[in-house]
C-alpha cells in the first residue's frame, strides 16, 4: 500500500473536486460503468488523505518500533 506525503494534501484535494466534477457528469450521462469506477477511487483518495492527515498532525509519518533483540539461547 503505497503512503501519501502530508505535503500532498493541497493536491488530493484538487484532485477530490476533480473526481467529484467528473462523477457528476456521469451521473448525467449514466455512464454507470465510470461511476463505479470513479466512486472507488473517490474512496481510495479519501482514506489516502485521511492517512496523510494523520500522519500531519503525529508529526512524522515513520513509527520507530526499535531494534529487534538477539534470539536467546536456550
Amino acid at each position: 500500500m503505497l503512503s501519501v506525503n502530508p505535503k500532498m494534501l493541497p493536491r488530493l484535494d484538487e484532485l477530490e473536486q476533480d473526481l467529484i466534477a467528473r462523477l457528476r457528469r456521469a451521473r448525467d450521462e449514466n455512464w454507470r460503468g465510470e461511476i463505479e469506477g470513479l466512486e472507488l477511487t473517490l474512496t481510495f483518495l479519501r482514506g489516502k488523505r485521511a492517512q496523510a492527515t494523520r500522519m500531519a498532525r503525529s508529526g512524522s509519518g515513520q513509527t520507530d518500533i526499535g531494534m529487534p533483540g538477539s534470539p536467546r539461547q536456550q
